[in-house]
């Protein structure tokens, strides 16, 4: 089995028990010998795939009772969240992570498909590839969106 399938398949797994529940605990060694691989496995997912930007927070505790708490971030209003989201970059921004943050946007209904796809289309590396400035350019272009939808959902 491939690295990237069982990264997919620890994917599923924790996303399907967190459907019933906003907050899980699992042991990185359980998980692990679950799905016959190492530890560091399971770390690269919940790194990579359980993040703010995707609308997850995570809590580590290590040694022989530790564990990994993940928790659906639950925002109470349109505006917490788009703060809650300018609050997540500085002056830079990849393409990756403001992908994740769009996707998690149009996930939670903030945004359209269409906005989202339109939002894509304006940070991508195509558009701003040409500039050594690229991750600045789109850091300040995402937090245009952001304060522009903000003001929006304030009238």
């Amino acid at each position: 089995m491939s690295n990237h399938n069982t990264s997919d398949l620890i994917e599923a797994y924790i996303k399907n028990i967190l459907e019933n529940s906003e907050m899980i605990e699992i042991r990185r060694a359980e998980m692990a010998d679950l799905f016959n691989c190492v530890p560091s496995q399971i770390n690269y997912v919940i790194n990579t795939r359980f993040t703010i930007q995707r609308g997850y927070t995570v809590e580590s505790k290590r040694g022989g009772g530790g564990y990994i708490r993940i928790v659906k971030v639950q925002l109470s209003d349109k505006r917490h969240f788009l703060e809650r989201i300018n609050q997540l970059f500085d002056h830079e921004l990849s393409e990756k992570n403001a992908l994740a943050i769009i996707q998690k946007m149009y996930e939670d209904e903030i945004i359209t498909r269409n906005e989202g796809n339109l939002m894509l289309s304006a940070i991508s590396k195509n558009v701003l590839g040409i500039s050594s400035k690229e991750d600045e350019l789109r850091a300040q272009i995402l937090r245009a969106f952001l304060e522009r939808l903000s003001y929006e959902e304030r009238k």
